[in-house]
């Protein structure tokens, strides 16, 4: 199973992560959580994933972030830990 990119993203899905921070208020204490996660080297499935945090939900697919959901929006694929 593949791990999280957190280098090198192209760059329009990197501007695409920033403007969902910004557009959906993802505060920091919520980044902070993300990159406690992204720091223990979580492996992810190769499909569609994603991974609940209390105010924000993280979705990805196979090593890439894709986007944030707020509560209430609902995410597809596999749940992670």
């Amino acid at each position: 199973m593949p791990q999280v990119q957190r280098k090198d993203l192209p760059p329009a899905l990197f501007q695409h992560l920033l403007d969902r921070i910004q557009e959906r208020q993802i505060d920091a204490r919520q980044l902070e959580l993300l990159a406690r996660w992204l720091d223990g080297e979580p492996e992810v499935p190769e499909g569609p994933w994603y991974r609940r945090f209390p105010r924000m939900t993280v979705c990805g697919e196979g090593n890439l972030i894709k986007t944030f959901l707020l509560p209430g929006q609902t995410p597809k694929g596999t749940s992670v830990r």
